[in-house]
């Protein structure tokens, strides 16, 4: 992901992988430890840093899937066939095993329950993640605010979280999860069934009048094909928090 925010004086530290839970096929959240964390915020991210034997040292930034709990920090990460980080990360790393990371990273890109606005999230594939850490924020905090969660995915196989979602969705607790298929639907599916564009968000997303927070992740494209439809809707642009993913070679 292309990220803008300031750095600062963040330092690097040692967590431990505690759990590793496949979310798809090519998804894998890995549950750290990491002692005297800070906290962050829903929609925060950090940096992982990876060193060879040979001294050689490579760096990713993966957004945090989950809201603050303890020394306890989530990631998801996607498995890039021919990437240099994440075939790691998504299939070589076991529980027990040492990361270097520093953060949190990030003061544009988030949300938190006191905000009681109406809320739509828009992710598109791996784009979900940071999304997902604002709606559990939502749910632990036990929040009144109605959120609108849209998710883009190539099939059902690789929607993340998808479980979590199902169960969410039928909770009946304020949250509507809408989903589209852009390549392959299963057989009696009912969902949308192609990229989202300006009628979808026309169909999805709160009324302008009602000033919404709206936040969109994925690839570039998406994000700006999500942003300049909710401002042909009449959506503040001030309204609209965006991040996109950048080449970073996986």
């Amino acid at each position: 992901m292309a990220r803008t925010a300031i750095r600062g004086r963040l330092t690097w530290t040692v967590a431990s992988v505690i759990d590793l839970v496949d979310e798809t096929p090519h998804v894998r959240s890995l549950v750290l430890d990491v002692p005297h964390w800070p906290g962050h915020l829903p929609g925060q991210h950090l940096d992982v840093r990876l060193t060879a034997e040979d001294g050689y040292q490579t760096e990713r930034s993966y957004s945090i899937a989950t809201p603050a709990d303890g020394r306890r920090v989530t990631i998801s990460v996607e498995l890039i066939a021919d990437g240099e980080v994440s075939p790691y990360l998504a299939g070589e790393l076991r529980v027990g095993d040492k990361l270097e990371l520093r953060g949190p990273i990030g003061g544009y890109f988030v949300w938190t329950p006191g905000d009681g606005r109406p809320l739509l999230l828009v992710g598109g594939g791996s784009g979900i993640v940071p999304l997902m850490a604002m709606l559990r924020a939502r749910i632990a905090a036990a929040s009144d605010s109605p959120v609108r969660l849209l998710v883009s995915a190539r099939s059902i196989n690789e929607i993340i979280y998808s479980a979590e979602l199902e169960s969410i969705a039928s909770a009946k607790s304020g949250v509507a999860i809408i989903r589209t298929l852009t390549r392959t639907q299963p057989s009696g599916w009912s969902g949308y069934a192609r990229r989202v564009d300006g009628a979808m968000l026309a169909e999805i997303a709160w009324p302008a009048d009602k000033q919404p927070r709206s936040f969109a992740c994925g690839p570039t494209g998406f994000v700006e094909t999500v942003a300049s439809g909710l401002v042909a809707l009449g959506h503040e642009p001030g309204n609209i928090r965006t991040e996109r993913f950048g080449p970073t070679g996986g």
